[in-house]
């Protein structure tokens, strides 16, 4: 029964340690995404027809 005890105590220990890198790292500016803004121009649209435009020209 002790060794339930230890290993949840252990596991616990990892999480917050985990948790406590991710909070430093978001602190940090790791997640960051400075790349995709300046090329979203370039990025092209995907074009939406509509329903009734595309039976007229079916026909």
């Amino acid at each position: 029964m002790n060794i339930i005890y230890v290993l949840l105590s252990i596991s616990v220990v990892v999480a917050i340690v985990f948790f406590i890198a991710f909070i430093i790292s978001v602190k940090n500016g790791q997640y960051d995404d400075t790349y995709t803004p300046s090329v979203r121009m370039l990025f092209e649209d995907e074009v939406v027809e509509n329903k009734e435009t595309s039976k007229i020209t079916d026909k």
